[in-house]
């Protein structure tokens, strides 16, 4: 009797095991910049009239700017010398439009833009990381720090099907 028992916990314990969760897709982010001492732009950003981003004195690096729907893991190092920088994902309801801004914060809207999670501040030299489950459509990676949107700071992302 105590052996069926043990074999029938064990088969019980054997359909409670979770399935296997297919792994995220990676993607390597740079937060770069000139350093503090740089000018910066303040026109650059996203969907604005014919924003010159060649000007940009900061930006984002992407190892690759397109991956398929599912669990995608986003590893964010901070290549700064002397800068703060973050990196948060924003779905783009509309892509083409601007995101709402916050002209007194000199920051993009977060709770009205499609914040789907970020990377927060990280000093210079630092790192973290993020996985978030994306269904298709263009995103847009940005660092919201207090005028690095408007100075350029973001880039385009797409999830395919």
């Amino acid at each position: 009797m105590k052996s069926t028992l043990l074999a029938a916990g064990l088969a019980v314990a054997a359909f409670a095991l979770p399935t296997a969760v297919s792994a995220a897709t990676v993607v390597k982010i740079d937060l770069w910049d000139k350093g503090a001492s740089a000018e910066m732009a303040t026109n650059l950003a996203y969907a604005t009239p014919l924003p010159d981003v060649s000007k940009a004195v900061m930006g984002v690096k992407l190892s690759v700017d397109s991956v398929p729907a599912g669990l995608v893991t986003f590893e964010v190092a901070n290549a700064s010398k002397d800068m703060q920088h973050e990196m948060i994902v924003m779905a783009l309801a509309k892509p083409g439009q601007p995101l709402p801004y916050i002209d007194k914060d000199s920051k993009v809207d977060e709770d009205r833009a499609g914040d789907k999670g970020e990377v927060s501040e990280l000093d210079p030299g630092k790192a973290g990381s993020l996985t978030v489950d994306l269904k298709p459509g263009k995103y847009l990676l940005i660092c919201n720090i207090a005028n690095h949107y408007m100075a350029g700071m973001w880039t385009t992302f797409t999830v395919t099907q």
